[in-house]
């Protein structure tokens, strides 16, 4: 096991997958660097972090004491959860329980991730970049990303199960919470007329703080949208 090692963490908590594994990081109490990384500034792009941190140009990322070198928050908390001792719900040894938390893992990538940053970077990061919003643009964008929240209301949380995948919370809960987060930057709140999702996200933040509310701070504060 890695528990002795120190990783540094690269991150901007503006971001939803750097939310979901800072969270991750101080719950399991993992020795770790905190690394900010400014996205407003552009500093994952710049030529010495793509060379010596991810070459991808993205956050978050991790560096281990041993030069590892890791992108992509689903990759890292799946290497963090083999490489340290954490309890065994957040990422499950029982092969039906772990394929229920990689079922969700897999499926937002092009449905929760994709929906809720597509609209979030077009109507609220594009106008900050000088970019228009085109209403028609948005009002698509949005009416997709209402269809997958719908989706997760009506399918994904089961009404037998307190997270999604059991009775035990998961990374995948961390990953979903963080993304149905992001909309609040546009005014938009996940959780009105969504009861099953308002009552699943509660548990995620009561089980996760102070970490959850800590890692939001940033979202909040400029958010039109209470927390």
């Amino acid at each position: 096991m890695a528990s002795g090692r120190n990783i540094r963490f690269y991150y901007d908590l503006i971001s939803q997958p750097c939310r979901a594994l800072y969270i991750f990081l101080e719950q399991n109490k993992i020795p770790h660097q905190k690394c900010p990384i400014a996205l407003r500034k552009w500093e994952h792009s710049a030529p010495e972090y793509m060379q010596n941190v991810n070459r991808f140009g993205k956050v978050p990322a991790i560096v281990t004491e041993n030069n590892f070198k890791l992108a992509e928050s689903i990759a890292i908390l799946r290497y963090l959860t083999r490489e340290f001792s954490v309890p065994d719900h957040w990422y499950p040894r029982d092969s039906r329980r772990r394929a229920r938390v990689d079922e969700y893992l897999e499926w937002q990538h092009s449905n929760t991730r994709l929906h809720c940053a597509s609209y979030v970077r077009y109507v609220w990061r594009g106008p900050l970049r000088g970019e228009a919003v085109e209403p028609k643009v948005a009002k698509r964008l949005q009416a997709e990303m209402i269809g997958c929240l719908d989706f997760i209301e009506s399918n994904v949380l089961q009404r037998d199960m307190r997270f999604i995948a059991g009775d035990d919370i998961t990374i995948a809960d961390l990953v979903a919470a963080c993304e149905i987060e992001q909309p609040k930057l546009t005014g938009y709140d996940a959780r009105v007329d969504r009861p099953k999702l308002t009552a699943w996200i509660q548990r995620v933040k009561e089980y996760t703080q102070p970490d959850y509310n800590e890692a939001h701070k940033i979202l909040h504060k400029f958010a039109p949208v209470a927390a």
